[in-house]
């Protein structure tokens, strides 16, 4: 059964790649309910949509598009092999680590329902790695080796607000027919630009990122 292990919230530090910026990448498990709702636009909204956690740089990170960062914990289990290093949930800025679910294969548009009852989520794209996140891990070329593998995580916005816990249950409510998933659009955006005129079909896709494969596909 695909079930959220942990519900991770930051502890804000001074962002290691930006020293004039805090950052809200070191994620903790919680044992405390957390409410979670839309946060509205990235630039002067609330930032993450979980209440009392923290977006650091709003110009690039946070909003309705980017309101909740789930990662498996699987991916992280394949991730602590490849490193020779223990990767704790959160480790990767994420809000929900999750087992039982193959979140890179989740479809734009595809909606979470979060036990009975809880928030309703929808998959809106995948991350794409950033400087913060390789200097947060200290791991020289990580941007590049996070890309290469195109096991990104997803991000989630929040379409009925709720209380996020650990061990709730999550349970794939609808799933849109055009089959482009998570791990396709970040290809698509890294790796594989050739592919940016299938995300068209992707109608939840944020709108910028539906102009630039646009500007593609023309």
């Amino acid at each position: 059964m695909a079930t959220i292990l942990t519900v991770n919230l930051a502890t804000p530090r001074p962002n290691p790649d930006k020293d004039e910026l805090i950052t809200g990448i070191d994620k903790r498990p919680t044992t405390e309910a957390v409410p979670v709702r839309a946060p509205g636009p990235m630039h002067g909204g609330l930032g993450s949509a979980l209440v009392g956690d923290t977006i650091g740089d709003q110009q690039v990170h946070g909003g309705d598009d980017q309101a909740v960062y789930a990662y498996a914990r699987e991916d992280l289990d394949d991730w602590q092999v490849r490193l020779d290093r223990v990767l704790d949930n959160g480790s990767f800025g994420e809000n929900l680590t999750t087992t039982g679910l193959t979140v890179n294969e989740a479809v734009i548009g595809e909606r979470w329902q979060i036990s009975e009852g809880g928030p309703l989520l929808e998959v809106s794209r995948p991350r794409i790695p950033c400087r913060t996140f390789a200097a947060w891990l200290e791991i020289g070329g990580w941007v590049k080796t996070f890309t290469a593998q195109a096991v990104p995580g997803a991000y989630l916005r929040v379409v009925t607000p709720g209380v996020l816990r650990a061990g709730a249950s999550i349970t794939v409510l609808s799933r849109p027919q055009h089959a482009v998933t998570v791990a396709e659009v970040f290809r698509a955006l890294t790796l594989e630009p050739e592919l940016l005129p299938r995300l068209l079909q992707a109608d939840a896709l944020p709108e910028h990122l539906k102009e630039r494969a646009s500007r593609r596909g023309n």
